[in-house]
């Protein structure tokens, strides 16, 4: 993070947030990290890559993610999303099995997200790094107080936003904002252990799309090509 490049309607808000003592206190984790050897995913330059995907004045969906995927090549900073190229995720294919059943569309033949992020989705993860095959390993080392910070920010900066958390981990995220100014979906995991208690049939994308059009806004294209 020593060379943070962060898109300009978020550094507005979160430029102060690389100065507080967790921030520095991270930086100095992730660089002893690297002294050690130690794999990090993703690579540096795609740390922030959903902020610098989905600047904060197009942001319309938030899908809250928890880790970023530990294995390699796969991770590029867009949460549930994997490089062209990379065998596509369970959890992403439940996803998609419910995009083709809600809306009807192919199922994607591969698992990149970004076209997602570019039309407003902030494909957000609580936790931005990972070591490479140690799942959750960087978790509670201050990249939750980061990311707490920038659901906040669209929470009070924003209106209209449809915030989609999936699994216990997310909807606990709930507190941070405000329910009479966003739209707040919640539903199972969509992970193959949990994706039968509540995802599959939840209709999270045709209800997301419907919210957006009655406020006048452009629905976000589902579609995967």
């Amino acid at each position: 993070m020593s060379t943070v490049q962060l898109e300009s309607s978020w550094l507005r808000y979160l430029e102060d947030e690389f100065r507080q003592d967790y921030m520095l206190q991270l930086k100095s984790f992730l660089q002893a990290e690297r002294q050690r050897n130690k794999i990090i995913y993703p690579p540096g330059r795609l740390i922030f890559n959903a902020l610098n995907t989905t600047p904060l004045d197009r942001v319309k969906v938030v899908l809250l993610g928890q880790d970023p995927y530990h294995g390699a090549g796969q991770a590029h900073g867009l949460s549930f999303s994997v490089q062209k190229g990379i065998p596509i995720p369970p959890s992403l294919k439940n996803i998609y099995k419910e995009i083709n059943s809600d809306l009807g569309l192919p199922l994607p033949a591969h698992g990149d997200l970004t076209y997602w992020a570019q039309q407003g989705v902030l494909l957000l993860n609580a936790t931005l790094t990972v070591q490479a095959g140690n799942a959750g390993s960087h978790q509670k080392k201050g990249w939750e107080r980061f990311t707490d910070k920038i659901i906040s920010i669209v929470s009070q900066e924003k209106a209209g936003v449809v915030f989609l958390l999936w699994g216990n981990y997310a909807k606990a995220k709930q507190s941070l904002i405000d329910s009479g100014k966003h739209l707040i979906l919640t539903a199972a995991h969509p992970s193959p252990f949990s994706a039968h208690y509540g995802f599959l049939g939840c209709r999270h994308f045709s209800r997301t799309n419907e919210y957006l059009q009655a406020q006048g806004k452009i629905p976000i294209d589902w579609r995967i090509s």
